[in-house]
């Protein structure tokens, strides 16, 4: 159980200094913060000799992916809404993918349907809406 509180302790060392990084969105920020609880706790589980270094790594490099992923997604239902067309952006090894698309205007706003794909699998769609 202290291993546990420790480790979210980890997690939570890592949301508060990435909310508080120079130009990173909020939403950024937020995705950052889950992918940082979710790596700790990956790293924890996987490093048997020493679950403290495992949580850290696992803590830093889900923080950088889960911030990276959401910032991504924001930028491409930005475009998708400014341009009024699909955007898609594909990772260098083909592996991950973010496509958005505008699907409706609700007054000055455009809802954006923005899909997440891993190896060609859709994994999580969701909707956003985007005003100027």
């Amino acid at each position: 159980m202290k291993r546990f509180l420790a480790i979210f302790a980890v997690a939570g060392v890592f949301i508060s200094a990435l909310s508080c990084a120079a130009g990173t969105s909020g939403s950024a920020a937020q995705g950052a913060g889950v992918g940082a609880v979710g790596g700790a706790a990956a790293g924890a589980l996987i490093d048997k000799e020493n679950r403290w270094r495992g949580a850290v790594i696992g803590g830093a490099l889900g923080a950088v992916i889960g911030g990276t992923m959401t910032e991504i997604a924001s930028r491409s239902a930005r475009e998708a809404a400014s341009q009024n067309r699909p955007v898609e952006y594909i990772s260098e090894d083909k592996k991950q993918r973010v496509v958005s698309e505008p699907v409706a205007n609700r007054g000055n706003c455009r809802i954006v349907r923005t899909t997440y794909y891993q190896d060609g699998k859709p994994v999580k769609t969701e909707e956003k809406e985007v005003c100027n």
